[in-house]
């Protein structure tokens, strides 16, 4: 599912990680994995361990967790408002906002992006339909530095004239390049008729027609509506020491006040309470619809299909999750088998928008040269038929199981991406320890739930169907239709600033935490001249595999350029022992994930996982 749903990342295939210990690179060693078995859940190896929650008596949410593998900490404001909340005429204005953020304080006039970039920070920041998230890593000696700037932008951002005027046209331009993806326009369509009364019908990054009228008074009343420490979530993750840092919270946040009162927009905390559901007057009419169909210069023929579903916290989640999860889960789900493998799509993906109020499941296919649309969509309500009338079966579901419970795991490697899931989870859900139900819930889930979703959600009735056909080619593959469900910031630093004035605004490098020592890395070498480096990492259940191959372009000929970059893409292609679907299965079996890229003159293999199995 996308970012803007639960932050479940891409899974992807791989192998053991014992392979590296016995010095043997083989795929065959795992030519025999069985089935997997049943599914347990992984709540003995908490994702919320460690995690402390405090909430300061101007409302705002403060989660700390403390993992001292590397001298760097994460700093992240998540505001609970997004496109969700705009109304008649406001579309837009949440993103439009967020670019304002960047523009400089009352007390530190200057675009903030330098000041973070002064700090060694790595920052951006994102809208999407149901939050807005600020987000910050560095060195464990800025930390100070990076909350105050963060609680000075909560109270006193520049909304002005020439502010808005400036950052008006950075995103009517942003809108503009995505109007060059006939993705975006294809999905813009779509969402409009499946959703026509609702604020989720609309692209995140709002219509040029709103954005033009956007007054400066309009967006300070967003601003202080919204940006209050009652309507936000600070997440602090990485190097420090605990208390003082909550101390510093106190005394850089809690000075600030709450502001005006929000109405609606509450939900509920617990898993399996629902305050709304997709047969609401809010969900799409029924009757089943015509196909929207647009024929416009585009490279390729593409298939959009919506299907209603209930918010995040509805008991049927998981079983709907499961679901995804068999249809599109890698290259041995059902979909891909059935239009990708066949011919029939040149690529396929799905996405379980599951959000603060009533979301949907979306399916996207690239038609294949030559192929029709029609046919595509006919294979597609065939195969979802099928799994309607057929329940999967054990070895299926437990491979869907077993690949959402590692993409969890996996996705919380680094800081950055736990104070990202600890943010999402808090801001949308209601709950940071979210993850751990939904896990859970996730084991419980059976062939029959599979089913009884199926029936009940991908229904033809609910359906809203888009074909785009290309009417000539016109050479521009578009950017990507993210800009629907989420913006995607490419900050631009502005005028060069004398240094001397930026330092003014800088605020002071402090250590709020003990110096920890960092561990290096065991080296050995095995009896075949392999060079094996270790390093013990137990802040999350998993190991990371990562072998260099002296096989890159340096070693490619001029008659045999991209021989290399052909070799890596086609690690996954099948063995001259199994072919791919038999290796996809067993890989996605094996709950790792793997990935190769050619990176100068070596080849690199990249492995994560193995969940559960090779912890040390």
């Amino acid at each position: 599912m996308p970012f803007f749903s639960k932050l479940r990342p891409l899974i992807m295939a791989g192998f053991f990680f014992s392979l590296v210990l016995s010095g043997v690179l083989s795929l065959s060693n795992i030519s025999n994995a069985a089935t997997p078995g049943a599914v347990t859940p992984v709540s003995g190896l908490s994702l919320t361990q460690g995690v402390r929650k405090t909430v300061l008596e101007n409302g705002l949410t403060v989660l700390t967790k403390e993992v001292h593998t590397a001298p760097v900490v994460s700093v992240q404001v998540w505001y609970r408002v997004g496109s969700r909340n705009e109304k008649a005429g406001e579309s837009g204005i949440s993103h439009q906002l967020e670019h304002l953020m960047f523009k400089g304080t009352t007390e530190r006039p200057v675009q903030f992006g330098r000041l973070f970039s002064a700090l060694g920070s790595q920052f951006n920041a994102f809208t999407s339909y149901d939050e807005t998230a600020y987000f910050g890593t560095v060195q464990r000696d800025k930390l100070q530095a990076l909350l105050t700037l963060e609680a000075d932008r909560m109270e006193g951002a520049l909304v002005g004239s020439e502010q808005l005027t400036s950052e008006k046209r950075v995103v009517i331009s942003e809108l503009q390049g995505y109007e060059n993806s006939p993705a975006y326009r294809l999905n813009r369509a779509v969402m409009r008729s499946a959703f026509p009364n609702r604020a989720y019908g609309l692209p995140v990054g709002g219509t040029k027609a709103d954005v033009e009228k956007f007054t400066v008074q309009q967006v300070r009343d967003y601003y202080k509506t919204y940006y209050s420490p009652d309507n936000a979530t600070l997440v602090i993750t990485g190097d420090f020491a605990t208390e003082p840092v909550l101390k510093n919270v106190q005394e850089t946040f809690g000075k600030l006040a709450k502001r005006t009162s929000r109405a609606g927009g509450e939900i509920n905390s617990k898993l399996g309470v629902s305050s709304s559901s997709p047969s609401s007057s809010s969900s799409p009419s029924s009757g089943k619809k015509s196909p929207i169909v647009l024929k416009e210069p585009g490279s390729a023929a593409l298939l959009q299909a919506v299907y209603p579903l209930p918010d995040l916290n509805h008991p049927d989640v998981p079983a709907i999750d499961v679901m995804d999860a068999i249809l599109t889960g890698g290259r041995s789900s059902q979909l891909y088998q059935a239009l990708v493998e066949s011919g029939l799509a040149s690529s396929l993906s799905a996405s379980p928008a599951e959000l603060i109020e009533p979301g949907w499941y979306e399916i996207n296919a690239t038609a294949a040269p030559g192929q029709q649309l029609g046919k595509i969509a006919s294979v597609l309500q065939q195969s979802l038929a099928q799994l309607q009338q057929q329940q999967v079966t054990e070895a299926e579901l437990n491979r869907a199981k077993t690949q959402l419970q590692a993409s969890f795991v996996l996705s919380n490697q680094d800081i950055t991406s736990q104070a990202t899931q600890l943010g999402y989870n808090q801001t949308v859900a209601g709950d940071y320890r979210y993850v751990e139900r939904y896990l859970e819930a996730i084991a419980k889930v059976s062939a029959a739930d599979v089913q009884r979703v199926a029936k009940t959600y991908l229904n033809p009735a609910k359906q809203t169907i888009g074909f785009f056909e290309p009417t000539q080619p016109d050479g521009k593959p578009g950017t990507s239709s993210g800009g629907s469900g989420r913006t995607v910031e490419n900050f631009s630093p502005g005028k060069p600033v004398d240094p001397a004035e930026l330092a003014k605004y800088l605020p002071p490098a402090t250590s709020a935490t003990a110096s920890t020592t960092q561990p290096l890395a065991e080296q050995f070498t095995l009896k075949n001249g392999l060079r094996v480096f270790l390093l013990a990492d137990h802040s999350v259940p998993t190991v990371n595999l990562s072998g260099q191959i002296d096989a890159g372009s340096e070693f490619d000929t001029n008659p045999k350029a991209g021989l290399s970059s052909l070799v890596a893409t086609n690690l996954m292609n099948g063995t001259q022992t199994k072919n791919a679907l038999t290796l996809a299965k067993t890989l996605e079996d094996r709950e790792s994930a793997w990935d190769s890229m050619r990176v100068g003159k070596e080849l690199v293999l990249v492995e994560m996982g193995y969940l559960l199995i090779c912890r040390y």
